[in-house]
């Protein structure tokens, strides 16, 4: 069974930065898509970006240019970096790490896989 383990939420203020983590077991992960998802209370989650097993990413427009989606190998586990830059109090959320078939896939709400999130607060 994959397990994903989000890190590195907190409370910045606006213009701020924030890498948030997410680290999977590496038995399937290392094949498919790992994305972000965010959520804010009383509304459905929201796909914020996905990065494929080959290192291509997508993300929505809403973060494009100001968040960077990363993975890597360590320790036999991927991990999976949302570098947040010039964040605004808009981008306050529960962040979800996913992982899924295809970034696609993930785009439209269909993932395998799904952490427990993480808090990430904006002040003005």
């Amino acid at each position: 069974q994959v397990q994903l383990v989000e890190s590195g939420g907190g409370l910045v203020q606006a213009g701020g930065s924030l890498r948030l983590s997410c680290v999977a077991s590496v038995s399937i992960t290392s094949l498919i898509a790992m994305g972000w998802y965010r959520q804010t209370p009383g509304k459905e989650p929201e796909f914020v970006g996905g990065i494929s097993s080959g290192g291509v990413t997508h993300y929505v427009d809403s973060v494009r240019g100001r968040f960077t989606l990363s993975r890597t190998r360590a320790s036999a586990k991927d991990v999976m970096y949302l570098e947040m830059n010039s964040l605004k109090p808009e981008d306050t959320a529960m962040y979800f790490c996913a992982a899924g078939e295809s970034v696609w896939r993930l785009q439209s709400g269909q993932y395998n896989y799904w952490g427990q999130g993480t808090q990430v607060t904006v002040s003005s």
